[in-house]
């Protein structure tokens, strides 16, 4: 969804009797990891910082995956997104921040995969659009290999999997939210060449740090897939993917979320544009964002739905599927109506009850 929604979570199916089993470790061919996305959210239940409130209550629910940010960008950094009860310092790099005593201590919790989506200190997240040097580029490489040696050395003996990813490529690679625009052939040019320089830069660091545990992989995040699926639009899936060779793609699902079979279509035509890349080959494509709020249906339907994507992610091979998310990040329109104002992305609502889609967890 737009930036103002990130959030997901990973979640167990059960539902008649088919069900999606919690796997506690990530390595490929394992059953989906399920998890939460807990970013931006806009209210609180307690003292301890935001980030850590949020981190304890999604484990509390039963999930084993969470996605959060990890950045300084200027659009969306960190210290934004977890506003409640914290007194962020001043950090100028990556591994700076991941450093500080709040992402120590989510760090520390009993995640098996944590997805950040994290971008260059300084920068918007998009800034490449406009222009994309020679300088940018070795700086981009030099950022995420300088965190994946930080994340490998700091966690060597956990055996925690950290993925590394953008946020919804397509608005990025368009500079707007209207699905209608085209990208310019320049800014999909400068696209490949920073995802590259990312990818390098997780590779340089890993290739640096093989006596660790832990695990630390590069995802590219696409959104507009139903359009170029069926209109031949341009996409990041067509026009980038293919030219890169990241580890993992992660699909923010929202343009097929009320259809499982287009949702099923779109996954697999985004694994036909992906290089196969080890350790995860052909099963390098995962749910980075998906649900239905309840603006939109009722707690029912909503679980309904959720459950029919995840059994669909699940007979996929996906290795990772997060639900957006733990507390809602979006208030109504007014064409939209939900609880007290809230668009519904949510397992905790504002008044401290609980999502049926909790129940998917257990």
């Amino acid at each position: 969804m737009m930036l103002h929604h990130l959030g997901k979570l990973c979640i167990a199916y059960l539902i008649g009797t088919a069900s999606l089993t919690v796997t506690h470790a990530s390595p490929p061919g394992a059953e989906t990891q399920l998890g939460v996305a807990h970013i931006g959210g806009l209210y609180s239940f307690s003292d301890t910082d935001y980030l850590n409130e949020g981190a304890a209550a999604a484990r509390n629910i039963g999930a084993s995956c969470i996605k959060v940010g990890l950045s300084l960008d200027t659009d969306n950094p960190s210290p934004k997104l977890y506003p409640f009860h914290s007194k962020w310092p001043s950090t100028e790099t990556l591994e700076d921040l991941a450093d500080t005593p709040y992402f120590r201590s989510l760090f520390s919790r009993h995640f098996d995969t944590f997805i950040l989506n994290a971008f260059r200190p300084g920068r918007s997240a998009s800034y490449w659009r406009q222009e994309f040097t020679s300088e940018d580029e070795r700086s981009e490489e030099e950022c995420f290999a300088s965190l994946t040696r930080y994340l490998l050395s700091t966690y060597k003996h956990s055996n925690k999997t950290f993925i590394i990813q953008n946020w919804e490529g397509d608005w990025a690679l368009r500079g707007t939210f209207d699905p209608n625009t085209e990208p310019e052939p320049t800014a999909t040019a400068a696209m490949i060449r920073w995802v590259s320089a990312r990818q390098r830069g997780v590779e340089r660091g890993r290739a640096e740090s093989k006596s660790s545990d832990a695990k630390v992989f590069h995802g590219l995040e696409v959104n507009l897939v139903k359009q170029t699926m069926t209109h031949g639009k341009p996409s990041v899936t067509t026009d980038v993917l293919p030219h890169v060779s990241v580890d993992l793609v992660s699909y923010s699902a929202w343009d097929t979320k009320d259809s499982p079979e287009n949702f099923k279509q779109s996954l697999a035509f985004i694994s036909q544009h992906k290089r196969p890349t080890k350790p995860f080959d052909t099963n390098g494509v995962y749910v980075g964002e998906f649900g239905l709020p309840e603006s939109e249906a009722t707690p029912k339907a909503a679980f309904e739905r959720t459950a029919e994507l995840l059994k669909v992610a699940q007979e996929f091979g996906c290795p990772y599927a997060v639900y957006w998310q733990l507390y809602c990040n979006e208030k109504t329109t007014a064409s939209t109506k939900s609880e007290n104002g809230y668009k519904g992305f949510w397992l905790v609502r504002p008044d401290g009850t609980r999502s049926p889609i909790c129940k998917l967890f257990q």
